[in-house]
């Protein structure tokens, strides 16, 4: 277990990242212009964006995008769909990165044939989607410099729009996003397979779930190279992009000027297994799931504390609580897909014993949950069925 004083230091920087993005709220500002609301309502499509992503709500989008997959999958004579959904958490991704090295190791990993991602979730997704041969770049990328200055220089939001600047987190992704991955992803989707990340569209308050195996597949292309990675790369810093904290991407919208303002995939939804549309849906054929995963990087289960009787440690025990429920909840409706399409549904969560912190990127935080995640993973005991009170198994499932 992480000594107390290191759990208070990472609650304390939590209490000054949400008490410093209020103070300071009016100061760094994004300029935009403001169309009103009929304008906002009858923003031009973006034929450079639209043909990658869909609204989780999209009811016709959702269709037209199960209906084309499904049509390949059957050309290919694929069978049953192994799902991998990784969540959110910030430095809390090192437990999930972990888990995937050890589960490599234990030689149990299985070849998923959608993988999603939210967060930091949609950082280790592309790693995860192309399978163990991958561990190497994912262990570095959670190892690498850059992560430990991801809130460093702070007092950022008296010139822009949060405390501290995207400028590691887009290092970081561009060291470990290059060509060669985009290829390699490239090649996965043409054999059937999906990689989708979620960012939210703050304008929209809408969940918008990126395919981005189709953008790197367009990158292939003769002259997209760059403008594919370009995407693919602002994607995954959009959805790793916490608000107040890092500033939110602005995804242009055609030739009108106005642009939209994506931020953490994690503030419309905890993990994505389907779109929301998809929750009434009933899979059949080479579509039918047969195994659910979700890897969970931060608690499901209740830590008991004494909450101070002050206004920051109410909010944030309050934020804590609130994202646990969320979490279950998102958990009880994936339990209920899997019951009724007979797929098996399993998760991955960090113990409470580790007393993670989402904010504590320092290199040995960072590494203690990694190496735990890695042990849990080898051993087996990473993924627990999930039950009806959303407790662990009395035996790990296999």
């Amino acid at each position: 277990m992480r000594p107390r004083s290191n759990n208070r230091d990472g609650q304390l920087v939590a209490i000054l990242t949400v008490a410093l993005t209020l103070a300071l709220a009016s100061c760094g500002s994004i300029s935009r212009p403001e169309p009103g609301l009929e304008g906002l309502q009858a923003s031009p499509a973006n034929p450079s964006l639209d043909p990658f992503r869909i609204a989780a709500s999209d009811d016709v989008g959702a269709q037209a995008f199960l209906a084309a997959w499904q049509a390949e999958r059957e050309a290919l004579a694929e069978d049953q769909i192994t799902v991998l959904a990784v969540s959110g958490g910030g430095a809390n991704g090192a437990y999930g990165a972990g888990v995937l090295v050890g589960w490599s190791q234990a030689g149990t990993r299985p070849v998923f044939d959608l993988v999603t991602g939210v967060s930091t979730g949609a950082l280790i997704s592309p790693f995860a989607f192309l399978g163990s041969d991958w561990d190497t770049g994912l262990t570095a990328a959670y190892r690498d410099e850059d992560v430990s200055r991801l809130t460093s220089g702070g007092w950022g939001a008296l010139a822009r729009p949060s405390l501290y600047s995207d400028r590691s987190l887009r290092a970081l992704v561009g060291k470990f996003v290059d060509a060669p991955l985009l290829t390699a992803i490239a090649v996965e989707h043409q054999r059937g397979r999906r990689l989708l990340v979620a960012t939210t569209n703050l304008d929209a308050q809408s969940t918008i779930l990126w395919d981005m195996g189709a953008i790197a597949l367009s990158a292939q292309r003769p002259g997209q190279e760059a403008a594919g990675l370009a995407l693919f790369r602002n994607i995954l810093v959009a959805s790793a992009s916490i608000p107040g904290v890092f500033p939110p991407v602005m995804m242009e919208l055609g030739d009108a000027g106005l642009a939209e303002m994506h931020v953490d995939g994690g503030v419309s939804t905890p993990f994505v297994l389907a779109p929301t549309s998809f929750n009434l849906w009933t899979p059949q054929g080479t579509m039918q799931p047969e195994n659910l995963y979700v890897i969970i990087n931060g608690e499901i289960d209740a830590r008991r504390a004494i909450t101070k009787g002050a206004t920051l440690p109410i909010l944030m025990r309050s934020f804590d609580t609130l994202s646990k429920s969320d979490l279950r909840a998102h958990l009880v409706a994936a339990v209920a897909f899997a019951s009724s399409n007979g797929a098996r549904l399993r998760y991955a969560a960090i113990p409470t014993a580790l007393g993670a912190d989402s904010l504590a990127f320092d290199g040995p935080s960072m590494q203690r949950l990694f190496e735990a995640g890695r042990a849990a993973g080898a051993s087996g005991t990473a993924f627990a069925e999930i039950t009806a009170d959303l407790g662990p198994p009395v035996a790990p499932a296999p």
